[in-house]
Protein backbone atom coordinates (compact mmCIF):
# COMPACT_ATOMS: atom_id res chain seq x y z
CA UNK A 1 0.00 0.00 0.00
CA UNK A 2 2.82 2.39 0.95
CA UNK A 3 4.54 1.56 -2.71
CA UNK A 4 1.25 2.54 -4.80
CA UNK A 5 0.53 5.54 -2.17
CA UNK A 6 4.38 6.78 -3.49
CA UNK A 7 3.30 5.85 -6.99
CA UNK A 8 0.11 7.98 -6.95
CA UNK A 9 1.68 10.71 -5.56
CA UNK A 10 5.25 10.48 -7.91
CA UNK A 11 2.22 10.34 -10.63
CA UNK A 12 0.33 13.25 -9.76
CA UNK A 13 3.34 15.60 -8.44
CA UNK A 14 4.89 15.07 -11.95
CA UNK A 15 2.71 16.08 -14.79
CA UNK A 16 2.78 13.80 -17.87
CA UNK A 17 4.18 14.06 -21.27
CA UNK A 18 1.54 13.62 -24.18
CA UNK A 19 2.68 11.08 -26.26
CA UNK A 20 0.57 12.32 -29.43
CA UNK A 21 3.45 12.13 -32.40
CA UNK A 22 3.37 14.53 -35.29
CA UNK A 23 1.30 13.35 -38.41
CA UNK A 24 -0.06 15.27 -41.53
CA UNK A 25 -3.14 15.05 -40.24
CA UNK A 26 -2.07 17.61 -37.33
CA UNK A 27 -2.17 21.41 -39.00
CA UNK A 28 -0.94 24.43 -37.49
CA UNK A 29 -2.52 27.36 -37.52
CA UNK A 30 -1.56 31.49 -38.04
CA UNK A 31 -4.06 34.43 -37.88
CA UNK A 32 -2.82 36.61 -40.23
CA UNK A 33 -3.51 40.23 -39.71
CA UNK A 34 -2.35 42.28 -42.64
CA UNK A 35 -3.36 39.79 -45.72
CA UNK A 36 -6.82 38.61 -43.51
CA UNK A 37 -6.13 35.21 -44.01
CA UNK A 38 -5.23 31.74 -42.13
CA UNK A 39 -2.62 29.52 -42.98
CA UNK A 40 -2.66 26.19 -42.55
CA UNK A 41 0.64 24.39 -42.28
CA UNK A 42 1.50 20.49 -42.33
CA UNK A 43 3.45 19.94 -39.56
CA UNK A 44 4.82 17.16 -40.80
CA UNK A 45 6.15 17.86 -43.99
CA UNK A 46 7.00 21.24 -42.62
CA UNK A 47 5.16 22.69 -45.60
CA UNK A 48 2.51 25.51 -46.30
CA UNK A 49 -1.29 23.84 -47.49
CA UNK A 50 -2.51 27.12 -48.88
CA UNK A 51 -4.73 29.67 -47.21
CA UNK A 52 -7.90 30.53 -45.84
CA UNK A 53 -9.23 33.87 -47.27
CA UNK A 54 -11.10 35.75 -44.54
CA UNK A 55 -11.04 39.17 -46.07
CA UNK A 56 -8.94 41.46 -48.34
CA UNK A 57 -5.14 42.58 -47.97
CA UNK A 58 -5.09 45.33 -45.70
CA UNK A 59 -4.39 48.32 -48.16
CA UNK A 60 -8.04 46.93 -49.43
CA UNK A 61 -10.88 47.48 -46.71
CA UNK A 62 -11.32 50.98 -46.44
CA UNK A 63 -14.40 50.74 -48.71
CA UNK A 64 -17.58 51.19 -46.82
CA UNK A 65 -19.25 48.39 -48.68
CA UNK A 66 -16.06 45.77 -47.66
CA UNK A 67 -17.87 42.85 -46.40
CA UNK A 68 -14.72 40.56 -45.71
CA UNK A 69 -13.25 40.65 -42.62
CA UNK A 70 -10.25 42.77 -41.08
CA UNK A 71 -7.32 42.11 -38.45
CA UNK A 72 -7.83 38.78 -38.48
CA UNK A 73 -5.58 38.08 -35.54
CA UNK A 74 -6.65 35.51 -32.46
CA UNK A 75 -7.31 31.82 -32.63
CA UNK A 76 -8.91 28.72 -31.08
CA UNK A 77 -10.06 25.01 -31.56
CA UNK A 78 -12.72 22.78 -29.88
CA UNK A 79 -11.54 20.05 -27.62
CA UNK A 80 -12.46 17.59 -30.79
CA UNK A 81 -10.26 19.15 -32.63
CA UNK A 82 -12.72 19.84 -35.71
CA UNK A 83 -13.94 23.36 -35.31
CA UNK A 84 -11.13 27.02 -35.58
CA UNK A 85 -12.93 29.71 -34.28
CA UNK A 86 -10.96 33.21 -36.13
CA UNK A 87 -11.29 36.81 -34.34
CA UNK A 88 -11.02 39.33 -36.45
CA UNK A 89 -10.39 42.46 -34.64
CA UNK A 90 -11.47 45.47 -37.07
CA UNK A 91 -14.93 43.57 -37.98
CA UNK A 92 -15.87 42.40 -34.22
CA UNK A 93 -16.27 38.86 -35.56
CA UNK A 94 -15.38 35.34 -34.58
CA UNK A 95 -15.73 32.68 -37.22
CA UNK A 96 -16.50 29.19 -37.05
CA UNK A 97 -14.13 26.95 -39.84
CA UNK A 98 -14.47 23.40 -40.22
CA UNK A 99 -10.47 22.30 -39.72
CA UNK A 100 -11.06 19.06 -42.32
CA UNK A 101 -12.80 20.78 -44.90
CA UNK A 102 -11.26 24.57 -44.20
CA UNK A 103 -14.98 25.67 -44.47
CA UNK A 104 -16.52 28.19 -42.93
CA UNK A 105 -19.14 26.94 -40.58
CA UNK A 106 -20.85 30.32 -39.09
CA UNK A 107 -19.96 33.87 -38.19
CA UNK A 108 -20.75 36.07 -35.35
CA UNK A 109 -20.73 39.59 -34.43
CA UNK A 110 -19.87 40.90 -31.11
CA UNK A 111 -18.48 43.96 -28.82
CA UNK A 112 -15.99 46.12 -29.73
CA UNK A 113 -12.57 44.82 -31.02
CA UNK A 114 -12.00 41.51 -29.82
CA UNK A 115 -8.82 39.99 -29.20
CA UNK A 116 -9.16 36.01 -28.80
CA UNK A 117 -11.45 33.44 -28.66
CA UNK A 118 -11.21 29.33 -26.74
CA UNK A 119 -13.93 26.84 -25.89
CA UNK A 120 -14.72 25.56 -23.03
CA UNK A 121 -13.45 22.08 -21.79
CA UNK A 122 -16.43 20.40 -22.56
CA UNK A 123 -16.79 21.95 -25.88
CA UNK A 124 -20.43 23.91 -25.08
CA UNK A 125 -19.46 27.27 -25.05
CA UNK A 126 -16.71 29.67 -26.64
CA UNK A 127 -15.53 32.91 -24.35
CA UNK A 128 -14.15 35.60 -26.37
CA UNK A 129 -12.55 38.39 -25.16
CA UNK A 130 -13.72 41.60 -25.75
CA UNK A 131 -10.89 43.81 -25.42
CA UNK A 132 -12.17 46.96 -26.74
CA UNK A 133 -15.13 46.73 -23.96
CA UNK A 134 -14.97 45.41 -20.18
CA UNK A 135 -16.82 41.75 -20.80
CA UNK A 136 -16.25 38.51 -22.25
CA UNK A 137 -18.81 37.39 -24.58
CA UNK A 138 -19.85 33.91 -24.17
CA UNK A 139 -21.03 32.35 -27.50
CA UNK A 140 -22.85 29.20 -27.66
CA UNK A 141 -20.74 26.51 -29.51
CA UNK A 142 -23.84 24.91 -31.22
CA UNK A 143 -26.11 27.65 -32.50
CA UNK A 144 -23.15 30.66 -32.60
CA UNK A 145 -24.98 32.86 -31.39
CA UNK A 146 -23.81 35.04 -28.19
CA UNK A 147 -25.98 33.83 -25.25
CA UNK A 148 -24.71 36.12 -22.39
CA UNK A 149 -21.52 38.46 -21.68
CA UNK A 150 -19.66 38.02 -18.28
CA UNK A 151 -18.46 42.12 -16.83
CA UNK A 152 -14.38 41.45 -16.29
CA UNK A 153 -11.67 44.07 -15.90
CA UNK A 154 -11.58 46.93 -18.61
CA UNK A 155 -9.94 45.35 -21.87
CA UNK A 156 -9.98 41.61 -21.61
CA UNK A 157 -6.90 40.57 -23.36
CA UNK A 158 -7.30 36.43 -23.86
CA UNK A 159 -9.06 34.11 -21.67
CA UNK A 160 -7.82 30.02 -21.05
CA UNK A 161 -9.39 27.57 -18.47
CA UNK A 162 -8.13 25.74 -15.77
CA UNK A 163 -7.11 22.50 -15.97
CA UNK A 164 -10.47 21.18 -14.75
CA UNK A 165 -12.53 23.36 -16.61
CA UNK A 166 -14.20 25.28 -13.73
CA UNK A 167 -12.16 28.04 -14.02
CA UNK A 168 -11.25 30.68 -16.46
CA UNK A 169 -8.40 32.55 -16.31
CA UNK A 170 -8.97 35.96 -17.98
CA UNK A 171 -6.25 38.58 -18.55
CA UNK A 172 -6.49 42.42 -19.37
CA UNK A 173 -4.56 44.71 -21.89
CA UNK A 174 -5.72 47.94 -20.20
CA UNK A 175 -6.07 46.76 -16.20
CA UNK A 176 -2.78 45.43 -14.13
CA UNK A 177 -5.17 42.01 -12.84
CA UNK A 178 -6.17 38.46 -13.47
CA UNK A 179 -9.42 37.70 -13.41
CA UNK A 180 -10.57 34.31 -12.27
CA UNK A 181 -13.97 33.26 -13.22
CA UNK A 182 -15.90 30.43 -12.26
CA UNK A 183 -17.24 28.55 -15.31
CA UNK A 184 -20.54 27.26 -13.11
CA UNK A 185 -21.78 30.79 -12.07
CA UNK A 186 -19.91 33.39 -14.45
CA UNK A 187 -19.20 34.87 -11.21
CA UNK A 188 -15.70 36.62 -10.58
CA UNK A 189 -13.81 34.30 -7.91
CA UNK A 190 -10.75 36.39 -7.23
CA UNK A 191 -9.10 39.51 -8.47
CA UNK A 192 -4.89 38.93 -9.34
CA UNK A 193 -2.78 42.10 -9.15
CA UNK A 194 -0.65 41.76 -11.50
CA UNK A 195 2.80 43.93 -12.44
CA UNK A 196 1.38 45.73 -15.59
CA UNK A 197 -1.74 46.79 -17.48
CA UNK A 198 -1.21 44.98 -20.95
CA UNK A 199 -1.20 41.57 -20.92
CA UNK A 200 -1.80 40.12 -24.59
CA UNK A 201 -0.98 36.22 -23.80
CA UNK A 202 -1.58 33.37 -21.41
CA UNK A 203 -1.43 29.62 -21.14
CA UNK A 204 -2.05 27.23 -18.62
CA UNK A 205 0.19 24.09 -18.47
CA UNK A 206 0.16 20.71 -17.64
CA UNK A 207 0.65 21.25 -13.65
CA UNK A 208 -1.87 23.75 -13.86
CA UNK A 209 0.43 26.78 -13.17
CA UNK A 210 -0.61 29.91 -15.32
CA UNK A 211 2.32 31.82 -16.86
CA UNK A 212 1.26 34.98 -18.59
CA UNK A 213 3.15 37.67 -20.57
CA UNK A 214 3.74 41.93 -19.88
CA UNK A 215 4.03 42.90 -23.53
CA UNK A 216 4.52 46.77 -22.09
CA UNK A 217 7.31 45.93 -19.75
CA UNK A 218 8.85 42.71 -20.53
CA UNK A 219 8.19 40.14 -18.15
CA UNK A 220 6.69 37.03 -17.63
CA UNK A 221 4.23 36.67 -14.71
CA UNK A 222 3.60 32.81 -13.40
CA UNK A 223 -0.25 32.23 -11.32
CA UNK A 224 0.23 28.99 -9.04
CA UNK A 225 -3.15 27.32 -10.29
CA UNK A 226 -4.40 25.84 -7.00
CA UNK A 227 -3.33 28.89 -4.77
CA UNK A 228 -4.20 31.42 -7.35
CA UNK A 229 -1.37 33.75 -5.78
CA UNK A 230 1.25 34.90 -8.00
CA UNK A 231 4.63 32.88 -7.57
CA UNK A 232 7.07 34.27 -9.32
CA UNK A 233 7.86 37.07 -12.08
CA UNK A 234 10.37 36.74 -14.61
CA UNK A 235 12.73 39.99 -16.74
CA UNK A 236 12.24 38.16 -19.84
CA UNK A 237 12.75 41.39 -22.48
CA UNK A 238 11.07 44.07 -24.86
CA UNK A 239 7.55 43.03 -26.45
CA UNK A 240 7.34 39.73 -24.94
CA UNK A 241 4.68 38.85 -26.77
CA UNK A 242 3.42 34.97 -26.30
CA UNK A 243 4.18 32.06 -24.09
CA UNK A 244 3.87 28.16 -24.77
CA UNK A 245 4.40 25.42 -22.16
CA UNK A 246 5.85 22.53 -23.09
CA UNK A 247 6.53 18.88 -22.01
CA UNK A 248 8.89 16.69 -23.89
CA UNK A 249 11.49 14.14 -22.59
CA UNK A 250 14.04 16.95 -21.09
CA UNK A 251 11.03 17.96 -18.76
CA UNK A 252 8.58 20.49 -18.32
CA UNK A 253 9.68 23.93 -19.72
CA UNK A 254 7.91 27.78 -20.98
CA UNK A 255 8.46 28.68 -24.18
CA UNK A 256 8.38 32.79 -24.33
CA UNK A 257 8.42 35.07 -27.48
CA UNK A 258 10.79 38.13 -27.77
CA UNK A 259 9.51 39.79 -30.31
CA UNK A 260 12.18 42.86 -29.41
CA UNK A 261 15.07 40.88 -29.35
CA UNK A 262 14.59 38.14 -32.40
CA UNK A 263 14.20 35.64 -29.50
CA UNK A 264 12.83 32.29 -28.15
CA UNK A 265 13.97 32.42 -24.23
CA UNK A 266 13.48 28.88 -22.87
CA UNK A 267 12.43 28.44 -18.64
CA UNK A 268 12.06 25.76 -16.10
CA UNK A 269 8.45 25.41 -14.59
CA UNK A 270 10.02 24.62 -11.41
CA UNK A 271 9.06 26.63 -8.67
CA UNK A 272 11.83 29.23 -9.07
CA UNK A 273 11.87 29.41 -12.82
CA UNK A 274 15.64 29.56 -14.51
CA UNK A 275 16.26 30.51 -18.06
CA UNK A 276 17.95 27.56 -20.27
CA UNK A 277 18.24 28.33 -23.66
CA UNK A 278 17.90 31.62 -25.86
CA UNK A 279 16.89 30.55 -29.56
CA UNK A 280 17.24 33.12 -32.60
CA UNK A 281 14.42 33.27 -34.60
CA UNK A 282 13.58 35.22 -37.42
CA UNK A 283 11.89 38.95 -37.11
CA UNK A 284 9.51 39.56 -34.43
CA UNK A 285 8.12 36.19 -33.06
CA UNK A 286 4.79 36.35 -31.72
CA UNK A 287 2.17 33.54 -31.77
CA UNK A 288 3.63 30.18 -30.24
CA UNK A 289 2.57 26.70 -30.21
CA UNK A 290 4.01 22.86 -29.26
CA UNK A 291 3.13 19.85 -30.97
CA UNK A 292 1.17 17.03 -29.27
CA UNK A 293 4.33 15.00 -28.33
CA UNK A 294 6.20 18.56 -27.05
CA UNK A 295 8.71 17.88 -29.86
CA UNK A 296 8.67 20.57 -31.89
CA UNK A 297 7.89 24.23 -31.16
CA UNK A 298 5.80 26.26 -34.00
CA UNK A 299 6.42 30.10 -33.93
CA UNK A 300 4.82 32.95 -35.98
CA UNK A 301 7.04 35.66 -37.07
CA UNK A 302 5.15 38.83 -37.52
CA UNK A 303 7.56 40.60 -39.67
CA UNK A 304 8.90 38.19 -41.66
CA UNK A 305 5.32 36.53 -42.86
CA UNK A 306 6.75 33.08 -42.10
CA UNK A 307 6.45 30.50 -39.33
CA UNK A 308 9.82 28.84 -37.84
CA UNK A 309 9.82 25.21 -36.68
CA UNK A 310 11.58 24.54 -33.66
CA UNK A 311 13.04 21.58 -32.20
CA UNK A 312 12.18 21.52 -28.70
CA UNK A 313 14.08 18.96 -27.29
CA UNK A 314 17.70 20.14 -29.01
CA UNK A 315 16.36 23.62 -29.04
CA UNK A 316 16.90 24.85 -32.42
CA UNK A 317 15.50 25.77 -35.34
CA UNK A 318 14.69 23.54 -38.08
CA UNK A 319 12.98 25.40 -40.96
CA UNK A 320 11.40 28.81 -42.04
CA UNK A 321 7.84 28.46 -43.89
CA UNK A 322 6.47 31.21 -45.82
CA UNK A 323 3.12 32.16 -44.80
CA UNK A 324 0.07 35.02 -45.02
CA UNK A 325 1.46 38.21 -43.98
CA UNK A 326 1.93 39.36 -40.50
CA UNK A 327 0.72 36.20 -38.70
CA UNK A 328 -0.28 36.83 -35.08
CA UNK A 329 -1.77 33.97 -33.16
CA UNK A 330 -0.77 30.13 -33.48
CA UNK A 331 -1.99 27.46 -32.71
CA UNK A 332 -1.52 23.38 -33.20
CA UNK A 333 -4.55 21.31 -33.12
CA UNK A 334 -3.55 17.64 -33.54
CA UNK A 335 -5.58 15.17 -35.69
CA UNK A 336 -7.81 18.22 -37.62
CA UNK A 337 -7.80 16.38 -40.86
CA UNK A 338 -8.36 12.82 -39.90
CA UNK A 339 -9.69 11.66 -43.23
CA UNK A 340 -8.07 13.27 -46.62
CA UNK A 341 -5.97 15.55 -47.64
CA UNK A 342 -7.17 18.72 -46.00
CA UNK A 343 -6.75 21.00 -48.90
CA UNK A 344 -10.60 21.84 -49.83
CA UNK A 345 -11.53 25.55 -49.72
CA UNK A 346 -7.89 26.06 -49.57
CA UNK A 347 -6.00 29.06 -52.14
CA UNK A 348 -2.63 29.13 -52.94
CA UNK A 349 -0.04 31.92 -51.22
CA UNK A 350 -0.22 34.98 -53.05
CA UNK A 351 2.31 35.68 -55.27
CA UNK A 352 4.01 38.64 -53.55
CA UNK A 353 7.48 39.85 -52.69
CA UNK A 354 8.63 38.49 -49.24
CA UNK A 355 8.14 41.76 -46.73
CA UNK A 356 12.20 43.78 -45.74
CA UNK A 357 12.71 43.98 -42.28
CA UNK A 358 14.92 46.27 -40.60
CA UNK A 359 15.85 46.24 -37.12
CA UNK A 360 16.89 50.28 -36.54
CA UNK A 361 20.04 50.96 -34.08
CA UNK A 362 21.77 54.25 -32.27
CA UNK A 363 24.06 55.78 -34.31
CA UNK A 364 27.36 54.54 -33.83
CA UNK A 365 29.21 55.92 -30.72
CA UNK A 366 25.65 56.02 -28.72
CA UNK A 367 25.39 53.82 -25.54
CA UNK A 368 21.60 54.00 -26.32
CA UNK A 369 19.68 50.44 -26.16
CA UNK A 370 16.97 51.49 -27.88
CA UNK A 371 16.00 49.91 -30.96
CA UNK A 372 13.60 49.77 -34.01
CA UNK A 373 11.61 47.00 -35.51
CA UNK A 374 10.52 47.53 -39.04
CA UNK A 375 8.59 45.71 -41.79
CA UNK A 376 8.19 46.88 -45.08
CA UNK A 377 5.33 45.27 -47.15
CA UNK A 378 5.11 45.78 -50.75
CA UNK A 379 1.99 46.74 -51.79
CA UNK A 380 1.66 47.88 -55.70
CA UNK A 381 2.98 51.66 -55.81
CA UNK A 382 2.75 51.75 -52.15
CA UNK A 383 4.07 50.06 -49.21
CA UNK A 384 2.68 49.13 -45.69
CA UNK A 385 4.98 49.77 -42.82
CA UNK A 386 4.52 48.60 -39.41
CA UNK A 387 6.68 49.30 -36.72
CA UNK A 388 7.76 48.42 -33.33
CA UNK A 389 9.63 50.59 -30.87
CA UNK A 390 11.58 49.57 -27.37
CA UNK A 391 13.38 51.63 -24.83
CA UNK A 392 12.40 55.51 -26.33
CA UNK A 393 11.95 57.58 -24.10
CA UNK A 394 8.22 57.36 -21.82
CA UNK A 395 5.18 58.81 -23.34
CA UNK A 396 7.27 60.73 -26.16
CA UNK A 397 5.82 61.33 -29.85
CA UNK A 398 8.64 60.11 -32.95
CA UNK A 399 8.90 60.26 -36.30
CA UNK A 400 9.48 58.04 -38.60
CA UNK A 401 11.24 59.45 -42.00
CA UNK A 402 13.02 58.06 -45.24
CA UNK A 403 15.49 59.76 -46.67
CA UNK A 404 18.58 59.26 -48.86
CA UNK A 405 21.10 60.51 -45.94
CA UNK A 406 21.71 59.03 -42.34
CA UNK A 407 22.47 62.57 -41.22
CA UNK A 408 20.78 65.69 -41.39
CA UNK A 409 19.82 67.86 -43.15
CA UNK A 410 18.29 65.16 -44.55
CA UNK A 411 18.32 64.22 -48.84
CA UNK A 412 15.06 64.12 -50.41
CA UNK A 413 13.49 63.54 -46.66
CA UNK A 414 10.16 61.39 -46.60
CA UNK A 415 7.68 61.56 -43.55
CA UNK A 416 5.90 58.51 -43.30
CA UNK A 417 4.38 58.51 -39.68
CA UNK A 418 4.47 59.70 -36.13
CA UNK A 419 4.36 57.57 -32.94
CA UNK A 420 4.08 57.90 -29.38
CA UNK A 421 5.53 55.49 -27.14
CA UNK A 422 3.85 54.55 -23.63
CA UNK A 423 5.12 54.83 -19.97
CA UNK A 424 8.29 52.16 -20.66
CA UNK A 425 8.92 53.87 -23.70
CA UNK A 426 7.54 51.33 -26.38
CA UNK A 427 5.12 51.10 -28.67
CA UNK A 428 4.65 51.10 -32.35
CA UNK A 429 2.24 52.44 -35.62
CA UNK A 430 1.74 51.54 -39.26
CA UNK A 431 0.98 53.27 -42.16
CA UNK A 432 0.96 53.05 -46.00
CA UNK A 433 3.28 54.70 -47.96
CA UNK A 434 6.36 55.09 -50.12
CA UNK A 435 9.49 53.89 -48.80
CA UNK A 436 10.87 52.39 -52.18
CA UNK A 437 11.81 55.38 -54.57
CA UNK A 438 9.39 55.62 -57.42
CA UNK A 439 10.74 55.58 -60.93
CA UNK A 440 9.72 57.97 -63.75
CA UNK A 441 9.91 56.29 -66.92
CA UNK A 442 12.46 57.60 -68.95
CA UNK A 443 14.56 58.55 -66.09
CA UNK A 444 17.40 56.56 -64.52
CA UNK A 445 17.33 55.35 -60.87
CA UNK A 446 19.05 56.76 -58.51
CA UNK A 447 21.76 54.78 -57.43
CA UNK A 448 21.73 56.24 -53.39
CA UNK A 449 20.92 54.05 -50.57
CA UNK A 450 17.41 54.74 -48.70
CA UNK A 451 17.80 54.96 -44.97
CA UNK A 452 14.76 54.69 -42.36
CA UNK A 453 15.77 57.21 -39.80
CA UNK A 454 13.35 57.78 -35.79
CA UNK A 455 13.72 61.49 -34.64
CA UNK A 456 11.85 63.42 -32.42
CA UNK A 457 8.18 63.92 -33.93
CA UNK A 458 8.84 68.04 -33.38
CA UNK A 459 11.87 67.86 -35.32
CA UNK A 460 12.45 66.02 -38.19
CA UNK A 461 15.99 67.44 -38.90
CA UNK A 462 17.17 66.66 -35.32
CA UNK A 463 19.84 64.08 -35.29
CA UNK A 464 19.07 60.60 -35.31
CA UNK A 465 18.14 58.22 -32.57
CA UNK A 466 17.82 55.13 -34.60
CA UNK A 467 18.77 54.31 -38.30
CA UNK A 468 18.90 51.71 -40.31
CA UNK A 469 19.83 51.31 -44.04
CA UNK A 470 17.19 49.66 -46.44
CA UNK A 471 19.13 49.60 -49.90
CA UNK A 472 19.40 51.41 -53.16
Amino acid sequence: MKLQTALLIALFATPLIAQTPVTSSDRVYTGDQTSNTVSVVDPAGQTLVGEIVLGAPRSEVLSPIYRGEANVHGLGFSPDHRTLVVVSIATNSVTFIDTATNAVRGKVYIGRAPHEAFFTNDGKEVWASVRGESHISVIDAATMKEKRKVTVADGPGMVRFSRDGKRAFVISSFTPEVDVVRTDTYEIEKRIPVVSPFSPNLDVCSDGDVWMTHKDVGKVTVIDGRTLEVRSVIDTGPITNHVACVDNSAGHFAFVTIGGLNQIKVFTRAATPTIVATIPTGALPHGIWPSGDGTRVFVGLENDDAVEVIDAVARRSLKRIPIGQAPQALVYVSNAVPQGGGMTNLKPLAEVTRPVTLTLLAPAGSDSKARALISVRILGIIDAIDVSLAGLEPETEYALIAAHSPKPPYDDATHLLDMKTNKKGGGGGAALGPVREIVVPGTTPSDKPRYLIIVPAKDHSAAPLLLGKVGS
